[in-house]
């Protein structure tokens, strides 16, 4: 379930009532709006340790993979590209030490992602594909993926001028290789739960 306020605000102005919110509850500030959501079930969380953890040490750490990345969970991105955006935070984010040789010492990014990763609850779907994933290709981040953990579906985007292009959608059990990670293959089957 997912209560909306209809009036536009920031973060900063809402700030109070999501540390407020019981523990059982989590807030964001999306296109404007205060969205308060219950915390992700099993699945979701599921589906985003997975892939974190598979991403992660492939491209971040480099064990048996490429190495050169910097892969967050749910980093604070605070672009300044759109304050009813300012901040957001995707379950995952990407950015290539190319770019970021270091991370920042403050709390929130202020550097585009060159990946973000949403994974998609009956909560979230809605606010995740209809306003963050424009946001994030207004804001200049070069690959986006939605994980939906009831669909078992893997959906990959590419920026195009000011939007996305659909690179793919992989269902099910399928072992892929999807940009911007196509230096090794990702077996889907290990971010859903049986």
């Amino acid at each position: 379930m997912t209560a909306q306020q209809p009036s536009l605000g920031t973060y900063r102005q809402y700030r109070t009532i999501i540390d407020a919110l019981p523990n059982t509850l989590t807030g964001q500030v999306i296109a404007g709006r205060l969205v308060v959501m219950p915390r992700p079930a099993p699945p979701h969380i599921h589906a985003a340790s997975a892939l974190d953890k598979r991403i992660g040490s492939l491209f971040q750490d480099g064990d048996g993979g490429p190495g050169g990345w910097w892969i967050l969970p749910e980093p604070e991105l605070a672009l300044g590209v759109d304050a009813d955006f300012d901040p957001v935070s995707p379950d995952l984010a990407g950015w290539r030490r190319a770019r970021m040789p270091r991370l920042p010492t403050t709390a929130s990014f202020a550097m585009a992602p060159d990946w973000v990763c949403e994974v998609l609850s009956p909560s979230t779907k809605a606010h995740d594909r209809d306003d963050k994933l424009p946001f994030y290709a207004r804001a200049g981040v070069a690959h986006a993926w939605l994980v939906d953990p009831a669909a078992r579906t893997l959906e990959a985007f590419v920026r195009d001028g000011e939007g996305y292009q659909v690179l793919g959608v992989w269902r099910g059990d399928a072992r892929v290789r999807v940009e911007p990670f196509e230096a090794a293959e990702l077996d889907l089957a290990r971010l859903w739960i049986a």
